[in-house]
């Protein structure tokens, strides 16, 4: 059932949260109101904090979107159980039982324990169900963190399925047999859509294993390789693709080929195991979807590797877009919101498929709002009989009185629970309160480390190198002489042991004042090379461009709701044109404003 309300719709990835609000129009279609992402690092070293920190993005998204109210969100396909069951021609009315039979016979755990749904799929006449399942309590740990971020539940959707209704959706045209290939972090799914047939696979290749693979080539923790991989990966092609790369670049793209082979020679597998054993056709054109489908050169990739016709998937034709949603950052990331798109149809009641994992809690509550209009009717009834008993039974009022003092005393026995529930409470709001604050401090524990490491991936070149990197305070680059305050006293190597490096740290009452950072400033220099001093801007703008998914940096101001970008002159207030007489290199300074302030204590 479609509703007229808004669709809060969330896509949970391993390594990539989305979230966008739509609305429906007056003809019936979908409107998209607002959309935002965050990224959250796949790393194995910290899968423990990995729930946190996608607790905390889903937080961030929610109130960025301001986003309220019961949300519908999707789980990667590599969480869940997956079946395709051919049925027996049967008449509707004994398919209930046959399904239940076959998810017994093809769940790999008692029904009991899983949360499961199905859909009946018709192609040529024939009869298929697609199984999905789930472990119970995995879902309700998903669903636990969703809801802690304030939102509630509306429907839980898995991806492959979202992004199908979305494809179907969008291409409503197109007829031939089509491979969609959803690139993940852990995980690509593989999508075959063949007019009504739809089939669904996961791929044990993605992102995070060509991230793990260039860790693993060049001896470097998995943040760095990511951002060599983010920042300036590509993958290599045949005939000599590399040769006119530098030596690093090329290394780097051979791995990524390498890794990557690793899913295009899975494909073929699977389209031979779809079309021997679920009559399917072999595909005729390749869409690709996903982030880990950003890299340079994927597409040609699979050109080369399936020898199919590839386009990158864009779900954006099935909706329409809102004002003030940044048309450009949609036209880069379409390929990424398959999936949202699909949870937005569900709101409109305009989608294929319609799978709802259901968690226990929220399955109790739609049995509540189902009991509530009997409850109300079977009220109203007691109230009117009541009434009419007391106007003709005045002697009942005797009873009313000693019903009222039962139901009184028994009130009086339900404090002792109701004040420990409450107090159960408080406790739960203290723990999420202390659980949000370890988020922050890790956070900010690699907060330095990984803006060191954005910096280096951007500034690599032979003809400039930084020699200081200086936090600043109070900075702001709109005021006349916008230099900041220095954090880090500049005789901190001097420093006595046991005493602060830290500037304006302020003892008083027995405690400290904190600096927080908002900047950075940074110096180097730069020597002869064909673009002269222009190296240092080169650099910068190739900064801000890989900023364009998120950074440790910001490169504008906000002012009356507005982003307003820096001049050049606002972030290099010193950049000499020549070197010196007798001099090698020639001296520069950068000042960076940060995505977000760091305290110092």
């Amino acid at each position: 059932m479609a509703d007229n309300q808004s669709t809060i719709a969330l896509n949970i990835g391993t390594q990539r949260i989305s979230m966008a609000v739509f609305e429906p129009s007056k003809s019936g279609g979908l409107v998209l109101k607002a959309y935002d992402a965050e990224a959250v690092l796949a790393d194995p070293a910290s899968e423990s904090s990995r729930a946190g920190h996608i607790r905390q993005a889903i937080s961030e998204l929610a109130v960025r979107l301001k986003a309220k109210g019961k949300v519908r969100y999707t789980i990667s396909g590599q969480a869940v159980f997956i079946r395709f069951v051919k049925l027996p021609p049967l008449d509707d009315d004994n398919i209930e039982q046959l399904v239940t039979f076959e998810a017994q016979q093809h769940v790999p755990f008692p029904l009991e324990e899983v949360v499961w749904d199905y859909e009946i799929l018709e192609a040529d006449g024939e009869k298929e169900v697609v199984i999905v399942a789930i472990k119970g309590d995995a879902l309700e740990d998903v669903n636990d963190g969703v809801n802690a971020t304030g939102l509630g539940t509306a429907e839980v959707d898995v991806a492959p399925m979202a992004l199908y209704n979305s494809f179907r959706a969008a291409y409503p045209n197109v007829t031939e047999p089509v491979l969609l290939i959803d690139v993940g972090a852990k995980t690509s799914d593989l999508l075959y859509i063949e007019g009504d047939r739809f089939f669904t696979r996961s791929a044990a290749t993605g992102g995070a294993t060509v991230t793990a693979a260039i860790a693993k080539e060049f001896n470097v923790p998995f943040a760095e390789a990511e951002a060599h991989k983010t920042q300036n990966g590509l993958v290599a092609l045949g005939g000599g693709h590399t040769e006119s790369l530098d030596e690093s670049t090329a290394a780097l793209a051979m791995c990524i080929r390498n890794a990557m082979t690793r899913l295009a020679t899975e494909i073929p597998r699977t389209t031979n195991y779809y079309r021997s054993q679920h009559g399917g056709n072999a595909p005729k054109h390749v869409f690709l979807a996903g982030g880990g489908a950003n890299l340079p050169y994927a597409k040609e990739f699979f050109e080369e590797k399936l020898r199919l016709p590839v386009d990158y998937f864009n779900p954006l034709p099935a909706i329409n877009v809102g004002k003030g949603v940044d048309t450009d950052r949609l036209s880069k990331e379409a390929h990424t919101m398959g999936e949202l798109v699909g949870l937005g149809l569900r709101g409109i009641g305009k989608s294929k498929l319609n799978i709802d994992l259901v968690p226990s809690k929220v399955g109790q509550a739609r049995e509540s709002e189902k009991r509530k209009p009997f409850l109300i009717a079977a009220a109203a009834l007691l109230v009117l009989g009541a009434g009419g008993w007391g106007f003709f039974q005045m002697s009942a009022a005797g009873q009313a009185v000693n019903e009222k003092e039962e139901m009184e005393r028994a009130a009086e026995s339900l404090k002792a629970p109701a004040a420990r529930l409450a107090s159960f409470g408080k406790e739960e709001e203290q723990l999420r309160s202390i659980a949000n604050e370890y988020v922050e401090i890790e956070n900010q524990r690699t907060f330095w480390l990984d803006a060191l490491q954005e910096l280096k991936a951007s500034f690599a070149s032979d003809a400039v190198w930084i020699v200081d990197f200086e936090p600043l305070a109070d900075y702001n680059p709109m005021a006349e002489k916008a230099a900041g305050k220095s954090i880090v006293k500049s005789d901190f190597a001097r420093v006595a042991f046991g005493n602060s490096s830290i500037e304006n740290l302020k003892a008083g009452a027995n405690k400290q004042t904190k600096s927080v950072a908002n900047a950075v400033r940074i110096k180097g220099f730069w020597r002869d090379n064909p673009r002269k001093s222009n190296v240092v801007y080169d650099l910068l703008n190739k900064l801000k461009e890989n900023a364009q998914g998120g950074s440790h940096y910001r490169f504008g101001v906000r002012k009356d709701g507005k982003m307003i970008p820096l001049q050049d002159k606002q972030l290099v207030p010193q950049l000499d044109a020549a070197p010196a007489a007798e001099q090698f290199a020639a001296p520069f300074e950068i000042i960076l404003p940060l995505s977000t302030e760091v305290p110092f204590e």
